[in-house]
């Protein structure tokens, strides 16, 4: 899809559905069973599903806005106060 089709989509585009569907997708890493696999085979597959959990996880936490045309997604990364 080019950038003019992502353009005329813009109007349709549901950013707290689309952080929503981010949010799903991380759930379901978490729920994603292990393969039946042994050794270094299940060790990629449990890599990938940490990477895949915290992309998801990631966006699934941002605030999403369209500023000026461009999809901004913002994360606080900073360490929460929750020892305060």
């Amino acid at each position: 899809m080019s950038t003019s089709q992502y353009r005329d989509h813009m109007a349709e585009l549901d950013l707290d559905a689309m952080i929503a569907r981010f949010q799903q997708r991380a759930a379901a890493v978490k729920k994603r069973p292990l393969p039946p696999v042994a050794g270094e085979e299940r060790q990629l597959f449990i890599e990938q599903a940490n990477t895949d959990f915290m992309d998801f996880a990631l966006i699934g936490g941002a605030t999403a806005v369209i500023e000026d045309g461009v999809l901004v997604l913002r994360v606080d990364l900073r360490p929460s106060n929750s020892g305060s």
